[in-house]
Protein backbone atom coordinates (compact mmCIF):
# COMPACT_ATOMS: atom_id res chain seq x y z
CA UNK A 1 0.00 0.00 0.00
CA UNK A 2 1.73 3.24 -0.79
CA UNK A 3 1.77 5.90 1.99
CA UNK A 4 -0.37 8.39 -0.63
CA UNK A 5 -3.66 5.64 -0.80
CA UNK A 6 -3.28 4.85 2.73
CA UNK A 7 -5.51 7.15 4.32
CA UNK A 8 -9.03 5.52 5.55
CA UNK A 9 -12.21 6.54 6.28
CA UNK A 10 -12.93 6.94 10.14
CA UNK A 11 -15.07 3.70 10.93
CA UNK A 12 -13.15 1.74 8.20
CA UNK A 13 -9.97 2.99 10.47
CA UNK A 14 -10.93 1.62 13.73
CA UNK A 15 -12.40 -1.73 11.98
CA UNK A 16 -9.17 -1.97 10.90
CA UNK A 17 -6.93 -1.13 13.65
CA UNK A 18 -9.58 -3.58 16.08
CA UNK A 19 -8.95 -6.17 13.73
CA UNK A 20 -5.58 -6.15 13.78
CA UNK A 21 -5.87 -6.39 17.80
CA UNK A 22 -8.00 -9.67 17.43
CA UNK A 23 -5.35 -11.23 14.77
CA UNK A 24 -2.44 -10.72 16.75
CA UNK A 25 -3.97 -11.79 19.85
CA UNK A 26 -4.64 -15.28 18.18
CA UNK A 27 -1.18 -15.36 16.95
CA UNK A 28 0.36 -14.61 20.36
CA UNK A 29 -1.65 -17.41 21.66
CA UNK A 30 0.19 -19.70 19.13
CA UNK A 31 3.39 -18.30 18.89
CA UNK A 32 3.44 -18.68 23.29
CA UNK A 33 3.62 -21.82 22.93
CA UNK A 34 5.97 -22.57 19.45
CA UNK A 35 9.12 -24.75 19.95
CA UNK A 36 12.35 -22.87 20.12
CA UNK A 37 13.55 -24.13 16.90
CA UNK A 38 9.97 -23.15 15.08
CA UNK A 39 10.82 -19.30 15.73
CA UNK A 40 14.56 -19.80 15.42
CA UNK A 41 13.85 -21.35 11.43
CA UNK A 42 11.57 -18.11 11.04
CA UNK A 43 14.07 -16.13 12.36
CA UNK A 44 16.61 -17.63 9.73
CA UNK A 45 14.20 -17.91 7.09
CA UNK A 46 13.38 -13.72 7.37
CA UNK A 47 17.16 -12.73 7.13
CA UNK A 48 17.62 -15.25 4.07
CA UNK A 49 14.67 -13.09 2.28
CA UNK A 50 16.23 -9.85 3.37
CA UNK A 51 18.96 -10.33 1.71
CA UNK A 52 17.32 -12.58 -1.62
CA UNK A 53 14.89 -9.01 -1.84
CA UNK A 54 17.81 -6.45 -1.15
CA UNK A 55 17.06 -5.06 -4.51
CA UNK A 56 13.47 -4.52 -3.59
CA UNK A 57 14.28 -2.73 -0.49
CA UNK A 58 16.62 -0.72 -1.78
CA UNK A 59 13.96 0.70 -4.37
CA UNK A 60 11.54 1.35 -1.73
CA UNK A 61 14.08 3.05 0.54
CA UNK A 62 15.08 5.28 -2.73
CA UNK A 63 11.36 6.04 -2.64
CA UNK A 64 11.39 7.12 1.10
CA UNK A 65 14.65 8.70 0.54
CA UNK A 66 12.94 10.76 -2.44
CA UNK A 67 9.49 12.13 -0.67
CA UNK A 68 12.33 12.70 2.53
CA UNK A 69 14.39 14.82 0.39
CA UNK A 70 11.41 16.72 -1.22
CA UNK A 71 9.63 17.39 2.37
CA UNK A 72 12.72 19.04 3.76
CA UNK A 73 14.04 16.41 6.70
CA UNK A 74 16.96 17.43 8.23
CA UNK A 75 20.44 15.58 7.49
CA UNK A 76 20.21 13.33 10.76
CA UNK A 77 16.97 12.61 9.60
CA UNK A 78 17.83 11.42 6.67
CA UNK A 79 20.86 9.68 7.81
CA UNK A 80 18.52 7.36 9.47
CA UNK A 81 16.17 6.51 7.17
CA UNK A 82 18.74 5.65 4.61
CA UNK A 83 19.39 2.29 3.85
CA UNK A 84 22.41 1.06 1.90
CA UNK A 85 23.83 -2.59 1.18
CA UNK A 86 26.00 -2.50 4.05
CA UNK A 87 22.59 -1.98 6.78
CA UNK A 88 20.80 -4.84 4.68
CA UNK A 89 22.75 -7.03 5.37
CA UNK A 90 22.82 -5.89 8.89
CA UNK A 91 19.41 -6.29 9.63
CA UNK A 92 19.49 -10.02 7.88
CA UNK A 93 23.13 -10.51 10.29
CA UNK A 94 20.96 -9.00 13.10
CA UNK A 95 17.90 -11.64 13.18
CA UNK A 96 20.37 -14.39 12.49
CA UNK A 97 21.99 -13.48 15.72
CA UNK A 98 18.42 -13.53 17.26
CA UNK A 99 17.92 -16.79 16.25
CA UNK A 100 20.85 -18.38 18.00
CA UNK A 101 20.14 -17.03 21.47
CA UNK A 102 18.80 -19.20 23.63
CA UNK A 103 15.37 -19.11 23.98
CA UNK A 104 13.73 -16.31 26.35
CA UNK A 105 10.39 -18.15 27.31
CA UNK A 106 10.12 -20.76 29.43
CA UNK A 107 13.30 -20.56 32.08
CA UNK A 108 13.26 -21.37 35.13
CA UNK A 109 13.98 -18.36 37.05
CA UNK A 110 13.33 -19.53 40.58
CA UNK A 111 12.55 -23.13 42.51
CA UNK A 112 10.55 -23.16 46.31
CA UNK A 113 9.70 -26.25 47.93
CA UNK A 114 7.32 -24.99 51.04
CA UNK A 115 7.17 -26.84 54.18
CA UNK A 116 3.40 -27.93 53.24
CA UNK A 117 4.99 -30.21 49.75
CA UNK A 118 4.04 -27.70 47.65
CA UNK A 119 6.88 -26.66 44.59
CA UNK A 120 6.30 -23.21 42.89
CA UNK A 121 8.35 -22.36 40.03
CA UNK A 122 9.00 -18.94 38.50
CA UNK A 123 9.05 -19.04 35.15
CA UNK A 124 9.29 -16.63 32.19
CA UNK A 125 6.56 -16.31 29.80
CA UNK A 126 5.88 -13.70 26.90
CA UNK A 127 4.24 -10.39 27.23
CA UNK A 128 1.72 -11.33 24.70
CA UNK A 129 0.98 -8.38 22.02
CA UNK A 130 3.03 -5.56 21.63
CA UNK A 131 2.43 -2.26 19.88
CA UNK A 132 5.26 -0.91 18.91
CA UNK A 133 5.54 3.41 17.80
CA UNK A 134 8.74 4.27 16.08
CA UNK A 135 10.08 7.42 13.60
CA UNK A 136 12.02 7.18 10.85
CA UNK A 137 14.48 4.21 10.99
CA UNK A 138 13.36 1.32 8.69
CA UNK A 139 15.43 -0.99 10.20
CA UNK A 140 13.40 -0.89 13.86
CA UNK A 141 10.81 -3.06 11.65
CA UNK A 142 13.49 -5.62 11.91
CA UNK A 143 14.74 -5.62 14.79
CA UNK A 144 11.25 -5.45 16.84
CA UNK A 145 9.49 -7.57 15.15
CA UNK A 146 12.55 -10.02 15.27
CA UNK A 147 12.89 -9.87 18.83
CA UNK A 148 8.87 -9.88 19.81
CA UNK A 149 9.02 -13.08 17.92
CA UNK A 150 12.06 -14.58 19.52
CA UNK A 151 10.02 -14.01 22.84
CA UNK A 152 7.00 -15.18 21.47
CA UNK A 153 4.93 -11.89 21.15
CA UNK A 154 2.91 -10.96 18.46
CA UNK A 155 3.48 -7.12 17.20
CA UNK A 156 1.79 -4.51 15.61
CA UNK A 157 4.44 -1.98 14.38
CA UNK A 158 3.57 1.55 13.76
CA UNK A 159 6.47 3.02 11.98
CA UNK A 160 6.69 6.64 10.76
CA UNK A 161 5.36 7.76 7.66
CA UNK A 162 8.94 8.89 6.04
CA UNK A 163 9.69 5.22 6.23
CA UNK A 164 6.25 3.61 4.94
CA UNK A 165 7.95 2.35 1.84
CA UNK A 166 11.24 0.67 3.42
CA UNK A 167 9.48 -0.64 5.97
CA UNK A 168 6.43 -2.25 3.99
CA UNK A 169 9.50 -3.79 1.73
CA UNK A 170 11.05 -5.67 5.30
CA UNK A 171 7.70 -6.64 6.68
CA UNK A 172 7.20 -8.82 3.56
CA UNK A 173 10.87 -10.58 4.32
CA UNK A 174 9.80 -11.27 8.16
CA UNK A 175 6.05 -12.41 7.08
CA UNK A 176 8.07 -14.83 4.68
CA UNK A 177 9.80 -16.12 7.32
CA UNK A 178 6.66 -16.97 9.47
CA UNK A 179 5.43 -18.85 6.50
CA UNK A 180 8.38 -20.96 5.97
CA UNK A 181 8.07 -21.83 9.51
CA UNK A 182 4.67 -21.95 9.81
CA UNK A 183 3.40 -19.58 12.03
CA UNK A 184 0.85 -16.99 11.83
CA UNK A 185 1.82 -14.03 9.57
CA UNK A 186 -0.29 -12.23 11.92
CA UNK A 187 2.24 -12.60 14.58
CA UNK A 188 4.11 -9.74 13.18
CA UNK A 189 1.78 -6.80 11.49
CA UNK A 190 1.62 -3.06 10.71
CA UNK A 191 -0.74 -0.54 10.95
CA UNK A 192 -2.01 0.36 7.47
CA UNK A 193 -1.74 3.65 7.32
CA UNK A 194 -0.31 6.69 7.70
CA UNK A 195 -3.40 8.54 9.60
CA UNK A 196 -1.77 9.85 12.90
CA UNK A 197 -5.20 8.58 14.39
CA UNK A 198 -4.30 4.99 14.15
CA UNK A 199 -1.76 6.03 16.91
CA UNK A 200 -4.54 6.92 19.28
CA UNK A 201 -6.63 4.06 18.96
CA UNK A 202 -3.96 1.87 19.40
CA UNK A 203 -3.16 3.20 22.30
CA UNK A 204 -6.85 2.37 23.92
CA UNK A 205 -7.00 -1.04 21.99
CA UNK A 206 -6.31 -2.36 26.06
CA UNK A 207 -8.49 -5.75 25.28
CA UNK A 208 -6.01 -6.89 22.80
CA UNK A 209 -2.39 -4.86 23.66
CA UNK A 210 -0.76 -5.95 26.25
CA UNK A 211 2.42 -2.75 26.13
CA UNK A 212 3.28 -0.16 24.32
CA UNK A 213 6.94 0.76 23.19
CA UNK A 214 7.18 3.83 21.85
CA UNK A 215 11.03 4.71 20.26
CA UNK A 216 11.13 8.48 18.88
CA UNK A 217 11.42 12.22 19.93
CA UNK A 218 10.00 13.72 22.39
CA UNK A 219 7.08 15.08 21.16
CA UNK A 220 5.88 11.46 20.16
CA UNK A 221 6.94 10.15 23.89
CA UNK A 222 4.68 12.67 25.48
CA UNK A 223 1.76 11.96 23.57
CA UNK A 224 1.98 8.64 24.04
CA UNK A 225 2.64 8.86 27.73
CA UNK A 226 -0.67 10.98 27.91
CA UNK A 227 -2.89 9.36 25.50
CA UNK A 228 -2.15 5.21 26.49
CA UNK A 229 -4.54 3.35 28.28
CA UNK A 230 -1.93 0.26 27.72
CA UNK A 231 1.35 -0.11 30.22
CA UNK A 232 4.24 1.93 28.17
CA UNK A 233 7.90 0.87 27.42
CA UNK A 234 9.28 4.51 27.15
CA UNK A 235 12.33 4.73 25.09
CA UNK A 236 13.07 8.84 25.82
CA UNK A 237 15.02 10.69 23.61
CA UNK A 238 19.18 10.38 24.30
CA UNK A 239 20.73 13.54 25.66
CA UNK A 240 23.56 11.60 26.56
CA UNK A 241 26.46 13.52 28.36
CA UNK A 242 30.71 12.47 28.44
CA UNK A 243 32.82 13.65 31.76
CA UNK A 244 36.14 14.63 30.95
CA UNK A 245 37.68 13.92 34.56
CA UNK A 246 40.44 15.71 36.06
CA UNK A 247 42.27 12.50 35.93
CA UNK A 248 41.66 11.67 32.40
CA UNK A 249 44.18 10.63 29.93
CA UNK A 250 44.13 13.29 27.30
CA UNK A 251 45.01 10.94 24.36
CA UNK A 252 42.17 8.88 25.42
CA UNK A 253 39.70 11.59 26.47
CA UNK A 254 39.97 13.37 22.81
CA UNK A 255 39.41 9.63 20.95
CA UNK A 256 36.38 9.07 23.24
CA UNK A 257 34.85 12.67 22.68
CA UNK A 258 35.20 12.87 19.36
CA UNK A 259 33.99 9.25 18.91
CA UNK A 260 31.06 9.59 21.30
CA UNK A 261 29.92 12.51 19.25
CA UNK A 262 30.96 12.74 15.09
CA UNK A 263 30.50 8.47 15.06
CA UNK A 264 26.83 9.15 13.97
CA UNK A 265 25.56 12.32 15.22
CA UNK A 266 21.70 11.04 14.66
CA UNK A 267 21.75 8.23 16.71
CA UNK A 268 20.34 8.18 20.51
CA UNK A 269 23.94 7.24 21.91
CA UNK A 270 25.44 10.49 20.53
CA UNK A 271 26.58 12.80 23.21
CA UNK A 272 25.21 15.81 22.97
CA UNK A 273 26.83 17.74 26.43
CA UNK A 274 30.77 17.45 27.17
CA UNK A 275 31.49 18.19 30.59
CA UNK A 276 34.88 18.76 31.79
CA UNK A 277 37.00 19.48 35.05
CA UNK A 278 38.11 22.55 35.36
CA UNK A 279 40.85 21.22 37.36
CA UNK A 280 42.13 20.25 33.73
CA UNK A 281 40.75 22.83 31.65
CA UNK A 282 44.36 24.81 30.65
CA UNK A 283 45.51 21.19 29.61
CA UNK A 284 42.36 18.77 28.41
CA UNK A 285 39.63 21.66 26.92
CA UNK A 286 41.71 23.32 23.97
CA UNK A 287 42.86 19.81 22.53
CA UNK A 288 39.39 18.30 22.82
CA UNK A 289 37.61 21.34 20.96
CA UNK A 290 40.24 21.56 17.96
CA UNK A 291 39.52 17.80 17.80
CA UNK A 292 35.57 18.63 17.37
CA UNK A 293 35.81 21.39 15.59
CA UNK A 294 38.40 19.98 12.61
CA UNK A 295 35.69 17.11 12.37
CA UNK A 296 33.01 19.33 11.71
CA UNK A 297 31.28 20.22 15.22
CA UNK A 298 29.66 23.44 16.55
CA UNK A 299 30.63 24.05 19.80
CA UNK A 300 28.49 25.89 22.21
CA UNK A 301 30.16 26.55 25.53
CA UNK A 302 29.38 28.33 28.73
CA UNK A 303 31.32 31.90 29.25
CA UNK A 304 34.45 29.83 30.52
CA UNK A 305 34.51 27.38 27.50
CA UNK A 306 34.53 30.73 24.98
CA UNK A 307 37.35 32.33 26.45
CA UNK A 308 39.49 29.37 26.43
CA UNK A 309 37.82 28.95 22.92
CA UNK A 310 36.57 31.86 21.23
CA UNK A 311 34.89 30.17 17.78
CA UNK A 312 32.81 28.19 20.33
CA UNK A 313 29.55 29.78 20.30
CA UNK A 314 27.33 30.88 23.22
CA UNK A 315 25.49 27.84 25.02
CA UNK A 316 22.19 29.00 26.16
CA UNK A 317 20.06 27.43 29.41
CA UNK A 318 18.24 25.31 26.24
CA UNK A 319 21.50 23.85 25.04
CA UNK A 320 21.99 21.82 28.05
CA UNK A 321 17.93 20.19 27.47
CA UNK A 322 18.60 19.90 23.45
CA UNK A 323 18.87 16.22 22.04
CA UNK A 324 20.51 17.92 18.84
CA UNK A 325 20.75 14.76 16.73
CA UNK A 326 23.40 16.68 14.84
CA UNK A 327 27.23 17.86 14.59
CA UNK A 328 26.46 20.18 17.46
CA UNK A 329 27.79 19.81 21.19
CA UNK A 330 27.20 21.67 24.27
CA UNK A 331 30.24 22.45 26.75
CA UNK A 332 30.71 22.91 30.15
CA UNK A 333 33.10 23.67 32.84
CA UNK A 334 32.41 21.78 36.29
CA UNK A 335 34.22 21.67 39.48
CA UNK A 336 34.73 18.11 39.93
CA UNK A 337 32.28 14.81 39.67
CA UNK A 338 29.99 15.45 41.92
CA UNK A 339 29.39 18.69 39.43
CA UNK A 340 29.31 16.84 36.76
CA UNK A 341 26.52 14.61 38.16
CA UNK A 342 24.37 16.98 39.51
CA UNK A 343 24.09 18.57 35.91
CA UNK A 344 23.73 15.23 34.40
CA UNK A 345 20.76 14.11 36.92
CA UNK A 346 18.95 17.34 36.33
CA UNK A 347 18.87 17.82 32.90
CA UNK A 348 19.83 14.18 31.40
CA UNK A 349 16.91 12.01 29.71
CA UNK A 350 18.01 8.80 31.79
CA UNK A 351 19.56 7.17 29.01
CA UNK A 352 23.26 7.12 28.87
CA UNK A 353 26.05 8.69 30.55
CA UNK A 354 29.96 8.29 30.50
CA UNK A 355 33.04 9.56 32.57
CA UNK A 356 36.53 9.61 31.40
CA UNK A 357 38.87 8.88 34.20
CA UNK A 358 42.13 6.78 35.28
CA UNK A 359 41.09 7.33 39.20
CA UNK A 360 38.32 3.96 39.83
CA UNK A 361 37.42 5.23 42.96
CA UNK A 362 36.21 8.28 40.92
CA UNK A 363 34.26 6.44 37.79
CA UNK A 364 32.69 4.01 40.81
CA UNK A 365 31.10 7.11 42.34
CA UNK A 366 30.15 8.44 38.73
CA UNK A 367 28.18 5.55 37.67
CA UNK A 368 26.91 4.63 41.26
CA UNK A 369 25.11 8.34 41.58
CA UNK A 370 23.85 8.82 38.19
CA UNK A 371 20.58 8.30 37.24
CA UNK A 372 20.84 6.39 33.73
CA UNK A 373 19.75 3.39 32.21
CA UNK A 374 23.68 2.72 30.66
CA UNK A 375 26.52 4.37 32.89
CA UNK A 376 30.10 3.97 30.94
CA UNK A 377 33.68 4.71 32.60
CA UNK A 378 36.24 5.29 29.80
CA UNK A 379 34.21 4.14 26.56
CA UNK A 380 32.46 5.60 24.14
CA UNK A 381 28.22 6.48 24.60
CA UNK A 382 27.96 5.16 21.27
CA UNK A 383 28.27 1.53 22.46
CA UNK A 384 24.62 2.10 23.82
CA UNK A 385 23.13 -0.33 21.50
CA UNK A 386 21.83 -3.73 22.32
CA UNK A 387 23.81 -5.22 19.21
CA UNK A 388 26.95 -4.09 21.03
CA UNK A 389 26.03 -5.51 24.21
CA UNK A 390 25.32 -8.69 22.86
CA UNK A 391 21.20 -8.65 22.34
CA UNK A 392 21.73 -9.06 18.64
CA UNK A 393 19.37 -6.05 18.71
CA UNK A 394 16.99 -4.09 20.60
CA UNK A 395 13.29 -2.11 20.32
CA UNK A 396 15.16 0.31 21.86
CA UNK A 397 16.39 2.06 25.22
CA UNK A 398 14.36 2.20 28.29
CA UNK A 399 14.75 4.95 30.27
CA UNK A 400 12.08 4.12 32.79
CA UNK A 401 12.29 2.19 35.63
CA UNK A 402 9.90 -0.08 35.32
CA UNK A 403 9.98 -3.80 34.06
CA UNK A 404 12.90 -3.02 31.99
CA UNK A 405 16.03 -0.48 31.94
CA UNK A 406 18.29 0.06 29.33
CA UNK A 407 18.34 -1.94 26.01
CA UNK A 408 15.61 -3.65 25.37
CA UNK A 409 16.30 -7.09 23.55
CA UNK A 410 14.27 -10.47 23.48
CA UNK A 411 14.60 -11.25 27.31
CA UNK A 412 13.25 -7.86 28.10
CA UNK A 413 9.81 -9.14 26.55
CA UNK A 414 8.91 -11.52 28.48
CA UNK A 415 7.03 -11.44 31.92
CA UNK A 416 6.97 -14.65 34.40
CA UNK A 417 4.53 -16.28 36.12
CA UNK A 418 4.46 -18.97 39.13
CA UNK A 419 3.74 -22.31 38.34
CA UNK A 420 2.47 -24.01 41.71
CA UNK A 421 2.72 -28.01 41.71
CA UNK A 422 0.81 -30.11 44.67
CA UNK A 423 -0.23 -33.51 45.78
CA UNK A 424 -3.48 -33.07 46.87
CA UNK A 425 -2.54 -30.22 49.33
CA UNK A 426 -5.59 -28.03 50.64
CA UNK A 427 -4.71 -24.55 53.03
CA UNK A 428 -6.26 -25.04 56.53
Amino acid sequence: MSAEGAVLLKDDLNRAMQGLGRAARAAAHVLGLAAPETKATALRAAAQAIRARQAEILDANALDMEAGRAKGLSAALLDRLLLDPERVEAMARGLEEIAAFPDPVGKVLEVRKRPNGLVIEKITVPLGVIGIIYESRPNVTADAGGLCLKAGNAAILRGGSESFHSSGAILDCLREGLRTAGLPEAAIQRVPTTDRAAVGILLTMHDTVDVIVPRGGRGLIERVMAESRIPVMAHLDGLCHTYVDRAADLAMARAIVVNAKMRRTGICGATETLLLDRAVAATHLKPILDDLIAAGCEVRGDADVRAAEPRAKPASEQDWDTEYLAPIIAVKLVDGVDAAVDHINCHGSHHTEAIVTGDRATAERFMSHVDAGIVMHNTSTQYADGGEFGMGAEIGISTGKLHARGPVGAEQLTSTKYVVRGAGQVRP
